[in-house]
């Protein structure tokens, strides 16, 4: 008699993504990129938290219908008790829980609006009820699912690509279609305008830039001194204790252990696509969502690298079009101006980065016409992928400013 309880367990990528050949090479070329995605979502979804893990599904869910992944939207609805809260959500309606109402706010900013998020919106959240550990982990929620559907729509075109070789069947069950949103975030208008000053008086760029920045949290991170040694473990491979933004977003120390070591899965890798294109693909992410901190870090990386300098200020001098929330519009046109092989790296990791992914199979081929790699074209994905996470956290939760320069009394 077979003992069904001796059957592997399939992680959420495997469950997505079905008989991926695409992510048979992301998990045997880059294991620990898969493993670090399956931690963080055990860390979100099966952990202990102040909000129960359906209502968390819900929220994903959301998301996931924000950013047209109708892979996870359906993931998650199978996971959830209260259907018709979702779809309430969806609908627009308000709901009565004045902390769930303030969430599902800041959950539309992080999601829909990340660069229009501002410091009244922690006050809102804290108004509400919501202590800093629960606004960073539905900060940390919302984030991971933008890289969940990043990595998704991406494996997805390179098993649809002929020349990837995906077998018969490799598809995943079919998606859930996805639902009329209704929702209208209420950043929605705000200005996208950079303020000179920081909330606390230092002086803020207002333009991409390649030079060092600092960054200011919104809400209350814990002291070093205040650090548990899980805290600090979360964290270790990236910054020491004191990066005022490690320390904000150890608050979820297991999401934040994942997301520390997933990251330098991703950059680090030796194998895999030129480390300088893997910066610039984080750039192109970071320019899409209009995080200036961000483009500064691995714009700067990407030169170093590359020694392209006139290449990479081009891309980040281009101003995009965006509407009442943001969202920018033809994307692509970041790549103007530059040479074939970055043409097709800047235009395709701006279509990934898009609110709603649009990186295609025609995409993908583009990536192989360039000489790119099965493993180099994974690289490529989930190097944009992780900056949908990373650049919602740092818009959302904070600021950045110009180092040396002192806050106001």
């Amino acid at each position: 008699m077979n003992d069904s309880s001796s059957a592997p367990v399939r992680s959420v990528l495997e469950s997505l993504l079905g008989d991926s050949a695409a992510l048979a090479v992301l998990t045997d070329r880059k294991p620990t990129v898969t493993e670090q995605t399956q931690a963080a979502y055990n860390a979100l979804f099966a952990a202990s938290h102040p909000l129960p893990p359906s209502l968390l599904h819900t929220i994903a869910a959301v998301v996931a219908a924000q950013q047209g992944s109708s892979a996870l939207l359906r993931w998650h609805l199978t996971q959830v008790d209260d259907r018709e809260l979702f779809d309430d959500l969806v609908s627009g309606a308000k709901p009565a829980d004045p902390l769930l109402a303030a969430l599902m706010e800041y959950v539309d900013t992080v999601s829909v609006s990340p660069a229009l998020a501002a410091v009244e919106d922690q006050r809102t959240l804290e108004s509400a009820g919501a202590d800093p550990d629960l606004v960073v982990l539905i900060g940390q929620l919302v984030a991971f699912e933008s890289y969940l559907v990043r990595l998704v729509a991406g494996l997805s075109a390179l098993d649809a690509s002929p020349a990837t070789g995906a077998p018969d069947g490799a598809a995943a069950e079919t998606p859930t279609a996805l639902p009329d949103l209704a929702r209208t975030p209420h950043s929605r208008g705000r200005t996208g305008d950079r303020s000179a000053l920081t909330t606390t008086g230092r002086s803020r760029p207002t333009a991409f830039t390649r030079e060092f920045l600092d960054w200011e949290p919104w809400l209350p991170a814990p002291a070093e001194d205040e650090l548990t040694a899980e805290q600090i473990e979360s964290f270790a491979s990236k910054a020491t204790t004191g990066s005022v933004y490690f320390r904000l977003i150890a608050r979820t120390p297991g999401v934040t252990l994942a997301r520390s070591t997933l990251d330098n899965a991703v950059f680090t890798s030796k194998e895999g696509l030129e480390k300088g294109e893997r910066e610039l693909a984080a750039a192109v992410s970071s320019k899409v969502n209009d995080c200036v901190y961000c483009a500064s870090v691995h714009a700067r990386k990407a030169v170093q690298r590359t020694r392209r300098d006139e290449d990479v200020d081009r891309m980040l001098a281009v101003e995009l079009d965006r509407d009442a929330d943001w969202v920018a519009s033809d994307v692509t046109a970041l790549a103007t101006g530059q040479d074939d092989r970055w043409t097709v790296l800047i235009e395709t990791a701006a279509r990934l980065a898009a609110l709603v992914p649009a990186f295609t199979v025609e995409d993908a081929e583009r990536l192989r016409g360039i000489g790119l790699t099965d493993l180099e074209m994974v690289d490529h994905i989930a190097s944009t992928a992780f900056f949908g996470w990373a650049n919602r956290l740092m818009l959302t939760l904070g600021e950045p400013y110009w180092p040396e320069t002192e806050e106001s009394s």
